[in-house]
């Protein structure tokens, strides 16, 4: 019997077809390249496209907004249950937790057809930032701020994070980091909301797993990461040296190397120039402020160097994401919900293509246990 074709991690094997997002020839959303998206979209258009599957016109757009805008609110019960998490709950468990409770009060939950998928997306969508912005002030004893319909996604956001509207440069730069993060093909938690909903489970099911998915520093958590490592590596002065004995010690640099792009992620470069920018302008209004992140930024040009010398590594979209969220004063726990507040539009276009065209994922497994063998009586045993 020939042995079946075996590949750890399932790297490099096709375990679908999907015609939302592709790795192949540089990122791109249903046939558009991620970086024209970045320069002429909003996050907002690219939910649509996401979603729906074209760009819209500014009827469209106009109507998807106020659609998701009015779904800006979740039911009290959900905001009781974030008040009674215990007090060590990171941001991510929470959003968790409220994501497979938000489907109890979806009128559609149990509806797997296209346009009741569609629905429960845009109420995703608009609901997730409320749930992460109501547990971040709840923690914190600050009251909850209502959200605002006139707001964009990426405003809005900040707005209830913060209780006062963002300037324009941190609304442009958090909402093209949203449309960087908002789709990445067969990724680990894409394909975990596959796989669920596969068995003809319901959307809310496949969001809380992939949520959950999320968590792992290998996947989303790697962004909150970043700003552990230019701490630890004692700034420009030590970096280099310091990203040398990490390397030798063989510690995992995160921020560095993807399963995909062997030779950088453009997604990465595209963001590194908010982050510098961000750092430039907080300079102008905080020199000391400005002063500590143009150090940073300068520390991670260094480790940038080392990592391409030393171990033909580049930079993947955490590196500056982290950077740019810290100099965004926006605390590390919610770095990872953002990029959920993101990836809920890829997720969800990902679950709707699953149960639209449906096939059971249930792959095979190499066995490497012993043979078959016979049962003995329990005194024969040992």
């Amino acid at each position: 019997m020939t042995t079946p074709a075996y590949s750890p991690g399932l790297e490099g094997v096709i375990a679908g077809e999907t015609a939302i997002c592709t790795v192949e020839g540089g990122l791109s959303y249903r046939g558009y390249f991620v970086g024209d998206l970045a320069e002429h979209c909003s996050f907002d258009e690219v939910a649509y496209l996401l979603l729906h599957g074209e760009l819209p016109t500014a009827v469209q757009l106009k109507e998807f907004q106020t659609r998701v805008a009015a779904a800006r609110r979740v039911p009290p019960p959900i905001k009781d249950l974030l008040g009674a998490l215990p007090k060590w709950t990171t941001p991510l468990d929470a959003l968790r937790t409220a994501v497979s409770a938000l489907g109890h009060f979806d009128q559609d939950s149990a509806d797997n057809a296209h346009d009741a998928n569609l629905r429960k997306a845009e109420r995703l969508l608009a609901q997730i930032p409320v749930v992460i912005a109501d547990h971040y002030r709840i923690a914190k004893g600050q009251p909850e701020v209502p959200a605002r319909q006139d707001l964009s996604h990426a405003a809005n956001f900040l707005y209830m994070l913060r209780g006062v509207e963002a300037s324009p440069m941190e609304v442009k730069a958090l909402d093209v980091s949203l449309i960087l993060y908002a789709e990445h093909e067969f990724n680990a938690s894409t394909f975990a909301a596959r796989v669920i909903v596969s068995t003809l489970s319901d959307l809310h099911s496949g969001i809380t797993g992939a949520i959950g998915a999320l968590k792992g520093p290998l996947h989303g958590g790697a962004n909150e990461k970043v700003m552990d490592i230019l701490l630890a590596s004692g700034g420009p002065e030590k970096a280099e040296e310091w990203t040398k004995s990490a390397l030798a010690r063989k510690e995992r640099i995160m921020g560095f190397g993807h399963r995909v792009y062997k030779t950088g992620d453009v997604r990465a470069g595209i963001l590194k120039k908010f982050a510098q920018d961000m750092a430039t302008q907080v300079r102008q209004t905080n020199a000391d402020r400005g002063t500590e992140l143009q150090k940073w930024e300068d520390t991670a040009d260094i480790i940038e160097r080392v990592m391409a010398t030393e171990k033909n590594m580049f930079p993947n979209l955490d590196w500056p994401a982290g950077r740019l969220y810290y100099a965004m004063k926006l605390e590390i726990p919610l770095y990872t919900p953002i990029f959920a507040m993101s990836r809920i539009s890829g997720w969800s276009a990902h679950v709707i293509e699953q149960l639209d065209n449906n096939r059971l994922i249930r792959p095979r497994a190499l066995y490497k246990g012993p043979p078959r063998r016979p049962v003995k009586p329990i005194a024969e045993r040992g």
